[in-house]
């Protein structure tokens, strides 16, 4: 699942290559809020789920595991 969020994130920000595992893209500073709208549009579209708006927040968007847990609690 990983890597599926790191070509969605690479599409959206192709700076951002090449992409280490251990970044924390909202405490670094790399994601403002509009690239974590843009990160929650595809990750919905890509993985068929409707992230709850509550859990748009940095905290879920901080790291790939951060990531992936919250698609994973998505898919429930």
């Amino acid at each position: 699942m990983e890597e599926k969020i790191k070509a969605i994130i690479l599409d959206l920000r192709p700076d951002l290559e090449p992409l280490e595992d251990n970044i924390e893209f909202v405490n670094d500073g790399i994601f403002d809020s509009f690239d974590i709208i843009s990160l929650v549009s595809a990750i919905d579209k890509e993985f068929g789920i409707s992230i709850d708006g509550s859990k748009i927040t940095p905290k879920y968007f901080n790291t790939l595991e951060d990531i992936s847990k919250l698609i994973k609690e998505s898919r429930k």
